[in-house]
């Protein structure tokens, strides 16, 4: 960068600013540095490749909390309403969108926002279906154990498909 600076005399802003047009006219493909990982325990720890993943895991904790620990009245059940709206209605659908497009640049943020909605709206459904047909039926510690460990579990399949991707970028 300094090199490119100094020869046209150019700011750092103007700079990235030409690097960036390159790259949304498919001129340039700009890729992240490569990891250095020998597993996937250890890809797991990289809070900046699984930052997503950790917050994810929180939410999930964060949800089950204000469902079992929270009162039942205001302002306690705002909390419930907010964290249980994300939970349901965009975390399953987050999920199996990152388990299914690993890459960043495979869809733009409002198409991500979009699928991870749609998903939501489709899986947590079918969860409920199959819910229907157990011993346990559809009652609230049934539905949310199933979606916590659904959503927990499709996460991860997502971060070994990222680990995936990332051991490419290094080859």
């Amino acid at each position: 960068m300094e090199r490119v600076r100094s020869r046209y005399k150019a700011e750092v802003e103007d700079i990235v600013e030409v690097i960036k047009s390159l790259e949304a006219e498919g001129k340039i493909d700009l890729c992240p540095p490569p990891i250095n990982v020998s597993s996937y325990f250890q890809y797991l720890r990289l809070g900046s490749e699984n930052g997503w993943f950790y917050l994810l895991t929180g939410m999930v904790l964060g949800t089950l909390l204000s469902i079992y620990m929270l009162p039942d009245f205001l302002p306690w059940v705002l909390i419930r309403w907010i964290l249980g709206f994300v939970f349901v209605l965009y975390l399953p659908g987050f999920v199996i969108v990152e388990a299914l497009f690993p890459e960043r640049k495979e869809l733009s943020g409002i198409e991500r926002l979009a699928l991870s909605l749609g998903l939501s709206l489709a899986i947590v459904p079918l969860l409920g279906l199959v819910l229907n047909y157990t011993p346990w039926g559809i009652r609230l510690t049934p539905v949310t154990i199933t979606l916590s460990l659904t959503t927990l579990i499709i996460g991860l399949v997502a971060t070994y498909r990222k680990y995936k991707v990332a051991l490419m970028r290094t080859v």
